[in-house]
């Protein structure tokens, strides 16, 4: 049962239909795109596609996350982001439907890209500042927006667009719905501050500061490898489960998030009991089970992997999260949540697709791929990442509050 004691119930509410939507409009689009991308005979640009997402996220998380952080109220950020990912979204859109140019699609995803990747980061600034304990708080907010997601793809499914630029439209449309929920929201400013900003500080990149702080610097490349083995599994699990004659892919992908939204919900429990380091290492254990079982290549074993993937994310990125709300000092959190999306988001991601775009081409001969030998390079890849965390994580915990 979650006692609301920190927070007004209205206000609870307000955090939970904000994770839920824009959960959802995430999903129309990311979930879709690899498949809209078949269909409309742009295969071979697909990591590409989705590398545009890792590509922004070096640039605008930090420099939106410093903005919320120093400059401007984080709603007010989140609102103009959304309205802005909304139109990108449409005329990216739009592009693939009238068959234009690469380069001119690319080009569209691009500018989505730069616009969304600061908004996830941005949301879970404005939430955690609400929350006075977050450790046993946010996992249940938190799910929402994996419900959202859910949601998202199911009506994705239910539209039969899994392969249509009616995804894209859909997503554009709830993009605004996300910007119009920003005006019930609070505007909670900065801190004031007398002190002349550097470029380095607009830029954001005073938070790789933080990195100086071992513990720190493990967390964040622990994430950033974790997500980059992660990214397999948007392009390519789809085409994987329609091998097997499994049609509205789009709604399938969703198992993951069952057993995200029950690991979400235990997470509190788990940190008072377990040691962070713990809770991260039975992620990664999860997830190099899951490519285990994906590499096994059987319709069960395929959904069993799919369905262990949302618990894998929760207990390694959502604890990373809690792990930065904790550690951090609260003047910096903005930027060290974006600098969270920089690592995942940007080194991870880009590191990932392009990857296991090469990857899948090693293992594909005469347009057949060996799923054996793909999901099971991930999972030896998982399973490295694992020993390389557990041998330095040391758990200490800082001299200061923000001990960079």
């Amino acid at each position: 049962m979650i006692v609301l004691t920190t927070i007004r119930r209205a206000e609870y509410f307000e955090l939970i239909i904000l994770f839920f939507v824009q959960g959802m409009a995430m999903a129309m689009w990311f979930v879709p795109l690899g498949s809209v991308l078949d269909a409309h005979g742009l295969h071979p640009i697909k990591p590409y596609a989705f590398a545009a997402s890792a590509l922004a996220a070096f640039v605008s998380p930090l420099i939106f996350g410093a903005m919320a952080d120093r400059h401007a109220a984080p709603v007010v950020v989140l609102r103009w982001l959304a309205v802005a990912t909304a139109a990108s979204m449409a005329m990216a859109t739009t592009a693939i439907r009238l068959g234009w140019s690469v380069g001119i699609v690319l080009a569209f995803i691009q500018l989505h890209a730069l616009c969304t990747s600061p908004t996830f980061s941005i949301a879970t600034t404005i939430v955690l500042s609400r929350l006075k304990n977050s450790q046993s708080e946010y996992g249940p907010i938190r799910s929402m927006a994996t419900i959202g997601w859910v949601a998202g793809c199911g009506i994705i499914s239910l539209l039969n667009a899994d392969t249509s630029p009616l995804a894209g439209y859909a997503g554009a449309i709830v993009w605004v719905g996300v910007a119009t929920f920003t005006y019930l929201l609070p505007n909670v400013l900065p801190p004031e501050s007398n002190q002349k900003t550097t470029w380095k500080q607009r830029m954001g990149w005073d938070a790789l500061s933080l990195l100086k702080n071992t513990d720190h610097r493990v967390v964040f490349i622990t994430a950033m490898l974790f997500n980059a083995t992660v990214a397999a599994m948007f392009p390519y699990t789809p085409p994987h489960l329609r091998e097997f004659g499994f049609v509205r892919t789009t709604a399938w992908m969703t198992l993951g998030q069952t057993t995200e939204i029950i690991v979400m919900f235990t997470l509190a429990g788990l940190l008072t009991r377990w040691r962070i380091k713990w809770i991260i290492a039975l992620g990664l254990v999860f997830t190099a089970l899951r490519y285990f079982l994906c590499a096994m290549n059987s319709k069960l074993t395929l959904l069993a992997g799919l369905t262990l993937h949302g618990a894998g994310f929760t207990l390694v990125l959502i604890t990373t999260q809690i792990y930065l709300e904790q550690r951090i000092d609260p003047a910096w959190r903005g930027r060290a949540q974006s600098l969270l999306s920089v690592m995942t988001s940007g080194a991870g991601n880009l590191l990932g697709y392009l990857g296991s775009g090469w990857w899948f081409t090693t293992c594909t001969t005469d347009n057949a791929t060996s799923w054996t030998v793909f999901w099971g390079g991930i999972a030896i890849a998982v399973t490295m990442v694992l020993i390389y965390f557990l041998s330095a994580y040391r758990g200490r915990v800082p001299t200061k509050p923000c001990e960079a």
